[in-house]
């Protein structure tokens, strides 16, 4: 090989990282940052693009028209590694990604362009390392719905007092209907919940679980379910009560399988909202876990809403923990006969998902996946059909006792 020839093979990939700015000693540090994951998790009414970094990229972001494009610049990002195939990981059914593709735009800056199927609604925002997670960039896309105010109850009118002469119409009985179950299978998508020693995931189970319980719901003549989470992906904590009364739910119940730092920890647990602190120190701790899943997860943390809000300062508090009480005893005593049970009375603490004010609200520990035996049968499908059962027991129970008021004008619909 000639001596230019040598000279021009050498020089051309170094052109290259000039090019690209890798080449400047001064940026060495900042530019060899490709992402260690990325993830797409789709859900029935959103989209949701995760892209995990080792230290936190600066990013950019701009829609474009004809067709609807949101486009997100990284600085410091090489379009190699988990960014290379990223479209192969999009699933055709996603409700508002149509194509994906990443390269380097210029110098120091690689490029991500979502092409849409529609026009969404996009939040964007980091997060830091939390759980087993690193730095994140999260791109969610959603549609324009917001949650409906719930309307305060009509004051009921009163009738004119009948002549004594005159005897009293005959009550009308109320209509029946069916009782609506909002099913919220805890923690989804980036945000996994507990973790088994043989590696089973908390979010995986309690899907499971949902699942069974709507079945079985299903085949009975007096109540209908809504699942809050159909499938693998996150949703905030807040978002699952909005769901719970857009469905105009009667009552709300979220499955779970936690972990406690203690192995020999077992036996399952029904909760009720307390808003000054828990019944122990265990439901505490519990409580504590089960309100970070929005820092894992993954949500804006200046979202507030107004539900919650209300929720905290002006909700009727007193009655829906009364009957959430009666609810959890009811669907307690029914696990009680198929598992250990961690303490044999209801358990309260403050949940966030507990604190929708218009209908009882219980939150069930199914069993600790930290602990090996509980794992392995939370994980086999017979005991997870028992479990299914003796939660829709305890609903029947408490609801042939305490059956909901008529709402005529409020019909159940899918979150």
């Amino acid at each position: 090989m000639s001596r230019d020839a040598r000279y021009w093979r050498l020089k051309a990939p170094l052109a290259l990282l000039l090019a690209m700015g890798l080449a400047h000693p001064g940026r060495a540090s900042t530019l060899a940052r490709s992402a260690r994951a990325v993830r797409i998790q789709p859900s029935p009414d959103s989209s949701r693009i995760v892209l995990e970094f080792a230290e936190a990229p600066a990013y950019q972001h701009f829609s474009l028209k004809g067709p609807e494009r949101l486009v997100i610049d990284l600085e410091g990002v090489l379009p190699d590694g988990a960014l290379t195939d990223i479209a192969t990981r999009l699933s055709p059914q996603d409700p508002y990604i149509a194509s994906l593709r990443v390269g380097l735009n210029r110098p120091n800056v690689t490029r991500l362009v979502i092409e849409l199927k529609t026009a969404a609604r996009a939040e964007i925002f980091p997060l830091k390392p939390a759980g087993e997670y690193a730095h994140r960039v999260v791109i969610d896309l959603k549609g324009d719905a917001r949650p409906e105010p719930v309307a305060p109850a009509a004051p009921v009118a009163k009738s004119p007092p009948t002549p004594a002469a005159t005897p009293a119409p005959a009550p009308t009985p109320e209509p029946r209907r069916l009782v609506t179950i909002a099913i919220d299978a805890g923690h989804g998508g980036e945000d996994p919940g507990a973790r088994g020693a043989r590696g089973s995931l908390e979010k995986t189970i309690t899907l499971s679980i949902a699942r069974r319980v709507r079945a079985q719901i299903e085949q009975t003549n007096t109540m209908r379910a809504v699942m809050i989470r159909e499938g693998d992906y996150f949703i905030p904590l807040h978002e699952r009560v909005n769901k719970a009364r857009r469905a105009h739910a009667d009552i709300f119940v979220s499955i779970h399988a936690d972990a406690f730092y203690k192995a020999s920890a077992k036996g399952s647990s029904v909760f009720v909202l307390s808003v000054q602190g828990g019944s122990s120190a265990a439901a505490r701790w519990l409580a504590k876990r089960e309100n970070e899943a929005d820092l894992i997860g993954g949500t804006r943390i200046d979202v507030k809403d107004i539900y919650v809000r209300q929720s905290i300062v002006s909700m009727s508090t007193d009655a829906q923990i009364l009957d959430s009480g009666k609810l959890a005893s009811r669907v307690l005593e029914e696990i009680g006969g198929i598992n250990d049970l961690h303490k044999a009375v209801v358990e309260s603490a403050n949940f966030a998902v507990l604190k929708a004010p218009d209908f009882p609200s219980i939150l069930i520990e199914t069993a600790f996946i930290s602990n090996p035996e509980e794992e392995r049968k939370l994980n086999d499908e017979v005991h997870q059909e028992r479990i299914a059962t003796a939660i829709v027991a305890g609903l029947s129970r408490y609801l042939a006792t305490n059956p909901p008021l008529h709402r005529p004008d409020k019909t159940a619909r899918s979150v």
